[in-house]
Order: structure tokens, then sequence, then C-alpha cells
């Protein structure tokens, strides 16, 4: 059971997910890591209560996601 979930794991591609193929939207790994990191930010306040570390975590992680607003396209 093991090595047949093993092979399946082997032959999942991770990297495919993030290009583009024609009209298919991709994963943006600016949100995706964005999600990530406050994600574990927000646990973190929900074990430890909030600390300076936590306020880093999610405006580093919130960082990308409020300079996208000045890309241009």
């Amino acid at each position: 059971m093991l090595e047949a979930l093993l092979e399946i794991l082997k032959k999942f591609d991770l990297t495919e997910i993030f290009k583009t193929k024609g009209k298919l939207k991709r994963w943006s790994i600016k949100r995706t890591t964005t999600g990530a990191v406050i994600t574990m930010a927000l646990n973190d306040v929900a074990i430890n209560g909030i600390t300076n570390q936590n306020l880093g975590l999610c405006f580093i992680g919130l960082l990308p996601l409020l300079l996208s607003f000045f890309e241009r396209n």
C-alpha cells in the first residue's frame, strides 16, 4: 500500500501547477507563498498570542500583495 502511494507521489509534479496552459490561469507563487506565510503567522497567534514576530510575519506576507497593486500590466 505504501509503495503504491509512493509511486503515485513520484509522478506528481508540483511545478506544473505554476505553468500557463493555453487560456487556463496558472497559480501565482506570490499569492500561494503569501497565503502560507500568513497561515503560519495566524496559527502562531492562536497558540502564543500576538507578538512582534507574528506582526512582522503578517506584514511580510501581505507586502507582495500590497505591492502588486502598483504593478503595471
